[in-house]
């Protein structure tokens, strides 16, 4: 052998890992609380428990997740700074469901080479999504892979943790015959069901700088909307005095009815009206453009419902003033019925819980009004 095998020979570049630190500093800063111990470049990150010490009876909540495909939309339009909306919607988001705070959040980039500029931009939009959030981002790691991934590849992943008060966790069992499902509009796509989104695209021979009357702009930038993130215009609600939510589901994966089932108890049944609200045209283009049936786009896609609440009905009035003062559209979108007590329509599928969870019954029913 000629020349020496260096780290940098092999294809990891330890200089490059630092000027991405170095880039990313000043957003990662603002993406903090009160609680967080030590800065930026610590083998762990440290958060000040005493405030969880002083509650009657804390418990815990957790979750992890990733963006899925839609990284793919990023890197061919070359764009890195929205990305982190969507990991941090995707982790926080189903924290609140139970009604926990989201405290803290670590983060995970995998990537063929570490370009500074580009892992500093994921992170900055990280550090943005966090500090709207009112999350923590206490730490991170950045892995080269070289011969793994392609130079311009990469990965991304999350993890948060949270805490709510034992007497105050939002579930089934505080659901009841008469609750009001009431909607939030999602902002999109969100971040799932992008690997159907790029079939159908790449079938019909669309390109993303294509621009859509109908978006009202190029496709590319339509699938790299971020993610709407709830969690703190939900926390806020929740605390709200006169409006006692009894449980959240946040729609992703498995569509509307599916995450619904999943926080409803196996007593009730839950009647949803598809005309009470009108898709986003993204919805209806990706469904024409690839013919996809119907069912199957629900099963995949939020079609603009990103979270759905469960509350009595003489608060769902002051519940949408709430949240559309925070920006977040909001409709009654059906109402819970005891399950001996279904109105049942035979002409559509009866989903009775989802993943595991042995959860109560919805329906989904009728038409979206024409667009």
């Amino acid at each position: 052998m000629s020349e020496p095998i260096t780290y940098a020979s092999a294809g990891v570049d330890v200089e490059a890992g630092d000027k991405a630190v170095e880039l990313m500093k000043a957003s990662v800063r603002r993406a903090t609380r009160p609680e967080v111990l030590g800065g930026l470049g610590g083998f762990a990150g440290m958060f000040d428990a005493s405030a969880i010490a002083r509650m009657t009876h804390p418990v815990l909540a957790t979750s992890t997740d990733g963006v899925g495909t839609k990284v793919a939309i990023a890197q061919a339009l070359d764009r890195h700074d929205t990305i982190g909306f969507d990991l941090v919607g995707m982790v926080v988001d189903d924290i609140v469901v139970c009604g926990a705070e989201p405290l803290f959040m670590t983060d995970y980039i995998a990537t063929g080479k570490v370009v500074p500029e580009r892992i500093a931009a994921i992170v900055t939009g990280i550090a943005a999504a966090c500090e709207q959030a009112r999350v923590a981002l206490v730490g991170g790691e950045t892995a080269e892979h070289p011969g793994l991934l392609e130079p311009d590849e990469y990965d991304v992943a999350g993890a948060a943790t949270g805490v709510v008060e034992y007497a105050d966790v939002l579930g089934p069992d505080r659901v009841v015959p008469g609750d009001v499902v009431l909607a939030l509009g999602s902002s999109g796509l969100h971040s799932n069901g992008y690997s159907l989104v790029r079939k159908v695209i790449g079938s019909a021979g669309w390109q993303l700088d294509r621009h859509v009357d109908d978006f009202g702009q190029s496709l590319g930038e339509e699938l790299l909307t971020p993610t709407r993130v709830y969690s703190a215009d939900l926390l806020d609600l929740i605390r709200t005095d006169g409006i006692n939510v009894h449980a959240l589901s946040h729609v992703t994966g498995g569509g509307l009815v599916a995450n619904l089932a999943r926080v409803l108890p196996p007593t009730v049944f839950a009647r949803l009206d598809r005309s009470t609200w009108t898709p986003p045209a993204v919805f209806s283009t990706i469904g024409s453009l690839g013919q996809v049936p119907r069912a199957d786009l629900e099963r995949t896609l939020n079609m603009g419902v990103g979270f759905v609440a469960m509350l009595p009905a003489d608060q769902v009035d002051a519940a949408t003033r709430e949240l559309e003062a925070r920006g977040i559209p909001a409709w009654t979108l059906g109402e819970v019925t005891a399950a001996e007590d279904a109105v049942v329509d035979d002409a559509h599928e009866v989903v009775r819980g989802a993943k595991g969870v042995e959860g109560g019954a919805v329906q989904l029913v009728g038409d979206h009004p024409a667009g």
